[in-house]
């Protein structure tokens, strides 16, 4: 069941999309350090194997914000994205689009007595979708977990040094 706390374009709410996937971790560090590790676009092949080539259009930090168009690759398929939305310490989501398939990824960090939780969800639709879901069942859930995993490593270790 998705969370009542992201923020869905209709088009990519989980009861109107082919793929939805849902994860979320326990980090041990707070908001505004998951948040660094999070938005460095440019660190995610460092530390999340399943992304690379990961280039931001116009942005010379590595950092997203609200509006960066970003190129990028991950489960084998290059991709164009754009940031949506961009609350920082709270939420991030950004779409992403090629060939044969649309997509939603949004991102919550929600503080705790430890920490914070991360929650990120994903919506997919196109035929790659379609296909990935009947021929990867479960892969992408996987990796997001990876992905989850090592934002934790990270944030756990400090801020990043940029």
């Amino acid at each position: 069941m998705e969370s009542p706390f992201i923020k869905w374009p209709a088009e990519f709410k989980p009861e109107n999309t082919k793929v939805y996937v849902s994860n979320r971790i326990a980090i041990s560090a707070d908001p505004a350090t998951v948040w660094a590790w999070l938005i460095f676009a440019d660190s995610w092949p460092k530390w999340y194997a399943n992304s690379s080539q990961v280039v931001l259009d116009g942005a010379t930090d590595g950092q997203l914000s609200i509006g960066t168009k970003f190129h990028w690759k991950t489960f084998g398929v290059n991709l164009d994205s754009n940031v949506k939305e961009f609350e920082p310490f709270q939420r991030l989501a950004w779409d992403a689009t090629a060939n044969g398939i649309q997509a939603y990824h949004a991102w919550l960090i929600v503080p705790t007595p430890k920490g914070c939780t991360v929650l990120t969800e994903e919506t997919q639709n196109g035929l790659l979708a379609r296909l990935g879901k009947f021929f990867r069942s479960g892969q992408m859930h996987s990796e997001h977990q990876k992905w989850l995993e090592g934002l934790k490593t990270q944030a756990e270790s400090g801020m990043p040094i940029q």
